[in-house]
């Protein structure tokens, strides 16, 4: 399920894995109207899902990781969500672009503008961590399912 987001790219998203359950993906240009875009979708298909509850939540997060994307890599960059299947109730989101240096969470200081977004990630997600791949990497995080 890929939205027109202003123009076509042929390119998947890097370092997918096997999953069980629905998954919705999408690859957004480096530009800055990726974040506003990612939140679009992810909110829309998370209403979908029936999955409401972690709209704005899986939207936050999703703009930190995008947003991080956008001031270190070049490339594309891909969402994708996984709907949990069965009895799981595990919601997971992977952020990917193809730049293979891995995000390290750190402390900024108080008159920083930028540094907190894995911070934020790492509070608020259930579990998150990276996985490289031949061409970038993966910034993933799970989000639990209320209910």
């Amino acid at each position: 399920m890929k939205p027109d987001m202003g123009g076509s790219l042929a390119w998947e998203v890097i370092g997918v894995i096997d999953t069980e359950g629905d998954c919705a993906e999408w690859s957004f240009p480096a530009e800055p109207g990726a974040v506003r875009g990612a939140r679009v979708v992810v909110r829309g298909q998370l209403r979908d899902w029936g999955l409401d509850a972690l709209g704005d939540i899986a939207a936050l997060l999703v703009s930190e990781l995008v947003t991080n994307s956008l001031r270190h890599a070049t490339g594309p960059i891909g969402v994708r969500l996984v709907r949990p299947a069965g009895i799981s109730a595990t919601l997971l989101v992977e952020v990917s672009d193809p730049l293979p240096d891995l995000p390290c969470e750190r402390a900024a200081r108080p008159d920083e503008e930028g540094g907190r977004g894995l911070q934020l990630v790492a509070r608020s997600a259930s579990r998150w961590g990276t996985r490289p791949a031949d061409a970038g990497k993966t910034v993933w995080f799970e989000l639990s399912v209320p209910g």
